[in-house]
């Protein structure tokens, strides 16, 4: 049983970051709901209360149960959590004379503080609050400040229970990785032995003992998530796993056959089945981006349907669903997080599909998959491929999908990947693709007076997919790519490119 720590969520945008800043100190941990607290077995060493869109003072806003966690385990309380607990053990929490939003200063570090050793007077924190606690406890000792808010950070005197009102997990806070390794190995005294050869370890073996000797289909896309499930899976349960790669039709150019091609040597049983028909057909007439993605999911399970029932005694249903796909698509944990979209490969199956679900990278971020397949030795091509949605160009395309469309997004796409990888800069970018755009514009080709339809490039940078900048990509280099585009691909007659960051802005359009 891995040692870990807990996250509290209480619907803070915020809240997964913490996770990933835990994890990449290597240290295992889980996020839950504020209200459905784990049992806290020997294995947890420490709970972390997250930010929250409430504030202390409604009467709505959520109160955890600390009984069991106060005072016996180490806690640390960020922004919401922090001000609950000064304001539910005796202080006094009120609205900020003028709302502190983004970067500020300390102005007060106490050095001596096992919490806040080592930050500097003047160090950057990132502030996100309305509210602002004005006085705490007796009990309660001050240890960091800012100009602003005197109670910038806090310690329960006797206990290993801290609170900060700045956010130590947003980069903008530039010592924060140093107040959460403080708290995490001195005071909840982790080991910092969760590494990617220890989750493949771990992973096996809970794949072992779980599926036994039943048989798994895995739905195969030739992209980074499902390939390291499936090698994952492979090492765990063999031959039993059966993958199966469905071309819906809303593939890159020339991807089914490269993908296919791509699986050969790496010792697993692939199958190949061409649906585009079908989901074309179901698709038929669909302009709403979330009917486009509940149509194209039925049809990945129908198809997976018939496919299992070739396969004798198939139990599971293997998919390689990953953290920040179950975050915007439910509540973490069914947590109080809103949710932005559905994905395709999340949630449960109809009851006609008699195939148990296992994702056995659930609880990870893009980049820690990344990394579980480099310690499996995995071939870099796939590793390093950017994401890619399970919807393919049916959410690229918007408004209605049509064979035409899917054909001219796809030479599109073509040309803008190719020429990343041609340049050099195929790397620096984290996910990269085309927008077909329901609009058609005037243009001129020749002497002939054109109508055509307008593309939008999209490139972005990220680490996780949970936020993202648009990429700043050479203007040489986007003048080459739309040159390209609108003499190659007949259509098109207008290129854009998208500047737009995640948040506001999500990195798919639909």
């Amino acid at each position: 049983m891995h040692e870990k720590l807990i996250i509290l969520d209480f619907g803070s945008q915020y809240t997964q970051l913490i996770a990933r800043r835990v994890r990449e100190l290597n240290i295992y941990c889980e996020i839950h709901p504020w209200n459905k607290c784990p049992e806290l077995d020997e294995s947890v060493k420490g709970v972390v209360l997250s930010g929250s869109p409430f504030s202390v003072r409604e009467e709505s806003a959520p109160i955890p149960d600390l009984i069991s966690i106060k005072g016996k385990l180490p806690l640390l309380g960020v922004c919401f959590g922090a001000q609950h607990m000064a304001h539910h053990f005796g202080g006094e929490v009120m609205p900020s004379s003028t709302r502190e939003y983004g970067r500020a200063n300390l102005s007060f570090v106490d050095n001596d503080n096992v919490l806040t050793k080592g930050m500097s007077n003047g160090s950057q924190v990132w502030m996100s609050h309305g509210d602002t606690i004005g006085r705490i406890p007796d009990n309660f000792k001050v240890i960091a400040s800012t100009e602003d808010v005197r109670v910038a950070g806090y310690q329960i005197e006797g206990e290993d229970t801290f609170g900060i009102q700045f956010h130590p997990e947003v980069y903008h806070s530039l010592e924060g990785t140093m107040l959460l390794k403080n708290f995490l190995v001195d005071v909840c005294t982790c080991t910092q032995d969760w590494t990617p050869d220890s989750f493949v370890e771990e992973t096996v073996a809970n794949l072992k003992s779980e599926i036994g000797d039943d048989k798994v289909i895995l739905g195969l896309s030739g992209g980074v998530d499902s390939s390291v499930a499936a090698v994952l899976l492979h090492k765990a349960i063999g031959v039993n796993l059966h993958c199966i790669f469905v071309d819906n039709g809303l593939l890159r150019k020339d991807e089914f056959s490269q993908v296919l091609d791509s699986y050969k040597g790496m010792g697993l049983n692939v199958k190949g089945v061409d649906a585009s028909e079908s989901f074309y057909a179901e698709l038929a007439g669909l302009a709403d981006p979330e009917k486009k993605r509940k149509a194209i999911g039925k049809v990945f399970i129908d198809v997976f349907d018939e496919e299992s029932k070739l396969v004798e005694n198939a139990t599971w249903l293997a998919q390689g669903t990953i953290y920040p796909d179950v975050i915007e698509s439910v509540s973490v944990s069914g947590g109080p997080s809103q949710t932005i979209k559905s994905h395709h490969n999340v949630g449960g199956l109809p009851d006609y599909m008699k195939l148990k679900v296992i994702e056995p990278l659930k609880l990870l971020f893009k980049d820690e998959v990344r990394r579980i397949g480099r310690s499996m030795n995995m071939d870099e091509n796939i590793l390093g491929r950017h994401p890619f949605p399970g919807p393919g160009l049916g959410i690229r395309i918007l408004g209605d999908v049509t064979a035409e469309k899917v054909n001219i997004l796809q030479e599109v796409d073509h040309i803008f990947i190719s020429s990343l990888k041609e340049d050099g800069l195929y790397d620096d970018v984290w996910q990269a693709g085309a927008i077909f755009l329901p609009i058609q514009s005037v243009g001129v080709m020749g002497d002939e007076r054109t109508y055509e339809n307008a593309v939008a490039l999209r490139a972005v940078t990220s680490t996780d997919g949970m936020t993202a900048d648009w990429c700043h990509l050479p203007y040489e280099f986007l003048a080459k790519v739309s040159n390209r585009i609108i003499n190659q691909v007949k259509g098109i007659n207008r290129v854009t490119y998208d500047i737009s960051s995640k948040p506001p802005a999500t990195i798919e359009w639909e």
